[in-house]
């Protein structure tokens, strides 16, 4: 008789529906099933269990011994964005990340500022630091080298780390490597940034599906359907990259005129001087960042992005763009 297998703690590496692929701290990984009475309290999401979850596993006391996801244990943070056309549910894209690297390119498809800053005061608000990866750059035009040293300049001055690559011949990817490193990182951007490509040069032994661009709108496929998570080396102290599938638009979840400027970085140190110490920078009186603003201190592409966010909080309001 097969011995009883004693309940114990596991990594999601890909989730499907009620189906999980887990990871014990020791052993290979293995299918668990969601409970269905597994739910976290607050959040309605589109999913309750998520890449980068860790759980607790039990196993069925017949001779199948079935693994079971019976609850999901405490997350130190998750990145997570409004649901597309459920605009009360959200859906968390990764939980207990090191770090996010944001795919940004310039053309082939365009990635708005709107959407980069989106994603960073999000990431703001739950700790997660992230480094902006522009690829393709051994095809951009003169203009559109232009605009990328521009945009370079806006995000560095205000802390975010820059790397420029191409995820097709490989030019800037060792120093992706060396970010890697002992870290669960997260992949992120719109579909046909070139996440799979990239992935493809950074993991060795991984051959992600890459799909061409949709010629008609300058848009890109969604190569990757779920999120995975791609251990880095044969142990897990090694790290993790989890290649997610491409996202189009990024509604907010819980940002307001309360708490927002705390989540645009140079925001919050320029608050400081407003006339009104619960300024939303709209149309105060003396408002610092507004003048900041005006005098070229800050981008107006950010005041723009923080202005979309706060009409996140009218229900249904954002649609993400076509």
């Amino acid at each position: 008789m097969e011995k009883e297998k004693k309940n114990e703690e596991a990594l999601v590496l890909c989730s499907m529906g009620n189906r999980c692929l887990v990871t014990p701290f020791q052993g290979s990984p293995y299918v668990a099933y969601l409970k269905g009475n597994v739910r976290l309290e607050g959040i309605r999401s589109t999913s309750p269990v998520v890449v980068g979850d860790r759980v607790e596993i039990s196993f069925s006391r017949d001779r199948h011994q079935t693994a079971m996801i019976e609850k999901i244990l405490p997350r130190r943070n998750y990145l997570i964005r409004r649901a597309t056309n459920l605009s009360r549910e959200s859906q968390i894209l990764a939980a207990n990340i090191d770090q996010a690297l944001l795919l940004v390119t310039l053309a082939s498809p365009v990635t708005t500022t709107t959407f980069i800053d989106r994603f960073l005061a999000t990431a703001e608000a739950y700790s997660i630091p992230v480094s902006l990866l522009f690829n393709k750059i051994d095809l951009y035009n003169e203009e559109e080298r232009i605009e990328l040293n521009r945009l370079s300049s806006i995000y560095e001055s205000i802390g975010y780390p820059i790397f420029y690559l191409s995820a097709t011949t490989g030019g800037g990817c060792e120093a992706i490597k060396v970010l890697l490193k002992d870290k669960i990182t997260l992949l992120a951007g719109h579909s046909g940034v070139g996440k799979s490509t990239l992935t493809n040069q950074l993991i060795a032994g991984t051959l992600r599906e890459t799909q061409p661009l949709n010629e008609m709108h300058g848009t890109g496929r969604h190569t990757t359907t779920l999120a995975e998570m791609i251990p880095l080396g044969s142990t897990p102290q090694e790290g993790y990259l989890i290649d997610s599938p491409g996202i189009k638009g990024f509604g907010t979840i819980e940002m307001d005129e309360t708490n927002l400027g705390h989540y645009f970085r140079e925001f919050f140190e320029i608050s400081k001087q407003c006339r009104f110490y619960n300024c939303r920078h709209l149309n105060e009186p003396n408002c610092a960042v507004i003048n900041a603003v005006e005098e070229g201190k800050i981008a107006p592409s950010r005041y723009k992005s923080y202005l979309s966010i706060l009409e996140d909080s009218e229900a249904g309001k954002y649609r993400p763009p076509q």
